[in-house]
């Protein structure tokens, strides 16, 4: 049924912004790469699921395996809102790339990458092609309160909003430490926050409950990690495009924090996982 998983919800927003994009800002925005997107994860989605579950009744005949194809559209549609590029081959491996990394890179059935993350810093790093627009949301107050409103109503009903509460006001006080010492005025603090990427990043993207860690305090201290690389490589590396590559390194921290503080792991509807009923 249509909005009884959050994902739903998700979709419906993600989709929103998408169709904003289009019809408010000059974005170098092309139809046939969104579709490109979108096909190539459902695809990628569909052919790893066919053969895990392949492997997994070769092993167990009693286990069983989702096809999870809200997972794969919530990436594509990242993906489009996210990464800009001037070939169809680019996206499809950015696509490809995000959904296989769910399926090669696990621990304990568990992907620590966030899939369009990893897709987007796989396009970044080996196509020429490949780029990302931080401020491709401009920072239009209303952009911030759509973005605020849509994702806290997910955060909410998913009971992940520590993690943003911690990346956005770890990275809130170092930029106001910043301005305070060079002396900067008060605008120039606002313009560096109110980025529609960087609300995006923080409600949608640093909030995957599936790759994130479990625990409560491993989340608050991976996502002041987080915090604090995106600053370092922002304002003294000039890294344009800092919160993903800061994202992407310290993915694998969730791992760690998981064994150091052990906590029930996240499930979409509310079903506790087994190693029976593996969704990917």
């Amino acid at each position: 049924m249509l909005f009884k998983d959050i994902r739903d919800y998700q979709i419906l927003f993600l989709s929103l912004f998408l169709v904003l994009g289009i019809g408010t800002r000059d974005w170098t925005l092309r139809p046939e790469l969104i579709g490109v997107a979108i096909a190539t994860c459902l695809f990628t989605q569909w052919l790893l699921s066919l053969v895990k579950t392949k492997i997994i009744k070769w092993q167990d005949p009693e286990s069983a395996i989702s096809l999870n194809l809200r997972s794969a559209l919530i990436t594509s549609l990242g993906l489009s809102l996210l990464l800009r590029s001037d070939h169809w081959t680019t996206m499809a491996l950015a696509a490809a790339s995000a959904i296989a990394s769910k399926f090669l890179l696990q621990v304990n059935h568990k992907h620590f990458f966030n899939p369009a993350n990893f897709g987007i810093i796989t396009a970044l790093a080996l196509t020429p092609d490949a780029w990302v627009s931080p401020g491709q949301w401009g920072e239009q107050w209303w952009y911030g309160l759509l973005f605020m409103g849509t994702g806290g109503m997910i955060l909410q009903k998913i009971g992940r909003w520590d993690t943003t509460a911690a990346f956005l006001s770890t990275y809130s006080l170092l930029e106001a430490i910043r301005n305070l010492y060079l002396g900067w005025t008060w605008d120039v603090y606002g313009h560096r926050l109110m980025s529609g990427s960087l609300l995006l990043f923080a409600l949608f993207m640093v909030t995957d409950p599936r790759s994130i860690p479990n625990s409560q305090i491993g989340r608050v201290v991976w996502s002041v990690c987080i915090a604090i690389l995106t600053f370092i490589l922002r304002n003294y590396f000039f890294v344009s495009t800092a919160v993903f590559w800061a994202l992407f390194a310290l993915a694998p921290l969730s791992i760690l924090f998981d064994v150091l503080w052990s906590a029930p792991r996240f499930a979409w509807l509310g079903k506790p996982e087994n190693n029976s009923a593996i969704s990917t």
